[in-house]
């Protein structure tokens, strides 16, 4: 698998206090990699320190395969475009200046790219208008399409949905897959909005007080969320040998709960345990979300477990 971002035991230390610890990770080319964590969690040093605003304290970072200390990263970093913390942008403004300005800093040949950037973000009607008078969701956009000067293939998005009202989301949202789709630019975004990740991210990285908890991908996160029958009975042990005698796939959580899968036919399951000299007190339907999923793993990574 080709990577285009990869971090070994990325560290920040601001004196007393810690922002990242140990935290590797990596990103495949192609991905929306949701950088899940509440705030504070170092989500925002992270991606400081791999868009070169900060330097680490420790560990390392590659780019496209070129170590942070090699000359080529500068090149390398040139395939990024960013929005860390708020857009780039400048209210006094128009839209088309803006990105008018941005060309003029990379040193484009000319302004060709602008309207073309502001249909591609939905701006095409807005390019006169000054950025003071846009919609926050306009204000990210416009900053995204900020970020897309130069052509990049790999974007950083740092909670570009926070404040947003929920039409300003979907539009960011849907800007997002469009690029990453039809672009096939490689997105990495951070966001405590668990839901709104979950209808964009192919990668997950969970991060908790500067460390990664765990990586996983969308596939193997929806078989570990997977809808199930939670079932409270009189007896697991009895339950477990009806179940087993149905070849159900099954998980026992404590004394009380029985978690059933792929179960077709909850009648005749609820049937068969009773049968079977298991008395059956509740039965309802049971999927993990992902903000229980990301609360679980804190909780064993408070506890000395769960760290990737």
């Amino acid at each position: 698998m080709e990577y285009v971002l990869q971090t070994q035991a990325l560290g920040k230390n601001y004196r007393k206090f810690t922002a990242l610890e140990n935290l590797t990770m990596s990103v495949p080319r192609g991905a929306v990699y949701g950088l899940v964590g509440k705030n504070g969690a170092g989500k925002t040093t992270l991606l400081r320190l791999i868009c070169g605003l900060q330097r680490p304290s420790y560990g390392t970072y590659s780019l496209y395969g070129h170590n942070q200390e090699d000359p080529d990263i500068i090149k390398a970093r040139r395939r990024m475009g960013a929005v860390v913390e708020t857009p780039s942008i400048s209210l006094d403004m128009s839209a088309e200046n803006n990105l008018k300005q941005q060309c003029r800093v990379l040193g484009l040949p000319d302004f060709s790219c602008v309207p073309e950037l502001l249909e591609l973000v939905g701006l095409g009607g807005a390019g006169k208008k000054k950025a003071k008078n846009f919609s926050l969701g306009m204000r990210q956009r416009l900053g995204i399409a900020v970020a897309l000067c130069g052509d990049p293939d790999f974007l950083v998005l740092d909670e570009p949905v926070n404040g947003l009202d929920p039409q300003g989301i979907v539009e960011v949202r849907e800007l997002v897959l469009k690029l990453n789709r039809e672009r096939d630019i490689t997105v990495l975004i951070s966001s405590h909005i668990l839901e709104e990740l979950h209808k964009l991210a192919t990668h997950y990285g969970f991060i908790d007080s500067g460390r990664m908890l765990r990586q996983i991908s969308a596939e193997e996160l929806e078989a570990t969320c997977r809808k199930c029958v939670r079932i409270d009975v009189s007896d697991t042990q009895a339950a477990a040998l009806v179940l087993d005698g149905m070849e159900a796939e099954y998980k026992i959580l404590d004394g009380k709960q029985v978690d059933v899968y792929d179960a077709a036919n909850t009648g005749k399951l609820v049937q068969a345990l009773s049968e079977g000299g298991c008395e059956v007190y509740s039965v309802q339907n049971h999927d993990e979300s992902l903000e229980s999923y990301f609360l679980s793993l804190v909780g064993a990574g408070k506890g000395g477990e769960g760290h990737a």
